[in-house]
């Protein structure tokens, strides 16, 4: 079963009117069953960039978002990403969410970062398959 992994800009995006990829998010949340898994420092991020907005905790006291990681059992393979990619930018949320596309075998994460698409990879060498908006799909900067 595919499993759909939510990065914060998507989530920031879904909750933000003024965010320039609102109606991106909306339609693409719309497409896919709840619940859509994430980790807390990705709900830190959101809850911060929306200016300590409870909305994001509204979403996963509704189910919409679940928080299965833990990354108390997975803090080995967390510093591995951190150190495997300190060249290009990766944060605590990127490499938590990596961890995660390992861990299920069916895995998509619904991302704003290009860096899920171009450069980071599951299990060292495998793509990670992404929902992005059209303008970040290729050739897109960083950012949101």
């Amino acid at each position: 079963m595919k499993v759909t992994i939510v990065d914060t800009g998507p989530m920031v995006a879904f909750l933000s009117r003024r965010d320039r990829h609102h109606d991106w998010a909306v339609g693409a949340l719309a497409c896919v069953p709840p619940p859509l898994l994430t980790c807390e420092a990705v709900l830190s991020e959101a809850v911060f960039l929306l200016g300590g907005s409870d909305r994001v905790l509204e979403l996963v006291q509704r189910g919409v978002v679940g928080v299965p990681f833990r990354l108390d059992a997975e803090v080995g393979a967390i510093r591995m990403l951190l150190k495997r990619y300190q060249d290009v930018r990766m944060d605590l949320a990127d490499a938590c969410i990596v961890r995660m596309t390992e861990i299920h075998d069916d895995p998509v994460v619904m991302t704003l970062d290009c860096e899920f698409r171009d450069v980071f990879r599951r299990r060292g060498r495998q793509a990670i398959p992404t929902i992005m908006p059209p303008d970040r799909r290729r050739g897109a900067s960083r950012g949101g």
